[in-house]
This record gives structure tokens, C-alpha cells and sequence, in this order.
């Protein structure tokens, strides 16, 4: 019987989060309803509401599933080291580009700048238990945020650029940086 309530939860979930995108897809983020969203997914509102707060509590946590998303499918991830920082890079960029047509979606308009914060936070955390001392060293925050952070923007205002050239671009610039690492 339990696993019932977990399949029906699931589904409630899908269509909520596939409705949304939908949705989302049309209009910016404060126009959406918890009303015209309930009818595309096919639920009652108060269903919604055992799920998510509101519209923004759903936004938040699909922004948040997809930056785990995109981290939990980097390999190197946990053999992450300064010196082989070329495979995390290639990764972290496709693992990126995989999400994009999710990213443009959520992350649009206002939102744009909400993904680079949040990869930013996690990948530091990520890497911080790796290398605790560059928690607390400015300078060490300050060139992973440019890393990060400068990638994302790169990649919103270069999108006519193939996937091998962004790739390779962004892996030759965390190399020169590499020495500060």
C-alpha cells in the first residue's frame, strides 16, 4: 500500500513540475497562478499547496533540483584536484549545456542570474570540503567565482558558439588561472 502513496505523490509531482514548465515557458514567473497551473496539471489547488507554499517555493525548488542536476552528473567531481581541474571544467560545461533548454525556462528574465549564484554556492561548498583553507580565503572565493560565475556568462552571451570551442575556450582559461589555485 505504501508504495501507491509514493507512485500517486511522484505523478502529482511530474504534473505539477511539468505544468509549471509549461507555464514557464510562456511567461515570466510572476504572471503564473496556482490556478491556471492546478488546471494544466490536472489537480486541485489544495493539492498543490500539500506540495509547495506557493509558485516561488515550486521556482525555488526546481532551480534547486537542477543545479543538483548538473553537479551530481560531473565524474570528477569527488577526485576534483587542482591539477586535473581540465576534466571537472569539461564536465561542469557539458553537464551545464545537457540542462539548457531546463535552464532557459527557468532561469529567464529576472531569473538569469539566480542559476550562477546557485552553481556558485554549491560548487564552493563542493570543493571546500576538498580544500577546507579556501573557505576562508578571499582570495581563493574571489577566482572560483570568476571560474563559475564567468563560464555561466560566457556561455548566455556566446550562444552561437559550438559546444567544443566553449569547451575548449573555458578549459584554457582555468588553466591560466590554475597557478593561483
Amino acid at each position: 500500500m505504501e508504495k501507491k502513496t509514493d507512485l500517486r505523490i511522484e505523478k502529482t509531482e511530474k504534473a505539477i513540475k511539468n505544468a509549471f514548465i509549461e507555464l514557464r515557458a510562456k511567461k515570466p514567473l510572476e504572471k503564473i497562478t496556482v490556478k491556471e497551473l492546478c488546471e494544466l496539471a490536472l489537480i486541485n489547488k489544495s493539492t498543490f499547496y500539500s506540495h509547495y507554499e506557493d509558485i516561488y517555493a515550486l521556482s525555488e525548488a526546481m532551480e534547486q533540483e537542477t543545479v543538483e542536476s548538473i553537479i551530481g552528473s560531473i565524474d570528477h567531481l569527488k577526485d576534483y584536484t587542482t591539477d586535473n581541474s581540465d576534466a571537472f571544467t569539461r564536465e561542469l560545461c557539458l553537464a551545464f549545456m545537457s540542462q539548457i533548454s531546463l535552464i532557459k525556462i527557468l532561469f529567464s528574465g529576472r531569473g538569469q542570474s539566480h542559476l550562477g549564484i546557485r552553481l556558485d554556492k554549491a560548487l564552493k561548498e563542493v570543493i571546500s570540503r576538498k580544500y577546507p583553507e579556501y573557505k576562508k580565503d578571499p582570495a581563493k572565493q574571489i577566482l572560483l567565482s570568476y571560474c563559475i560565475q564567468g563560464t555561466y556568462h560566457a556561455y548566455l552571451s556566446n550562444p552561437q558558439a559550438d559546444t567544443e570551442t566553449f569547451v575548449r575556450t573555458i578549459e584554457n582559461i582555468v588553466r591560466c588561472l590554475r597557478p593561483l589555485l
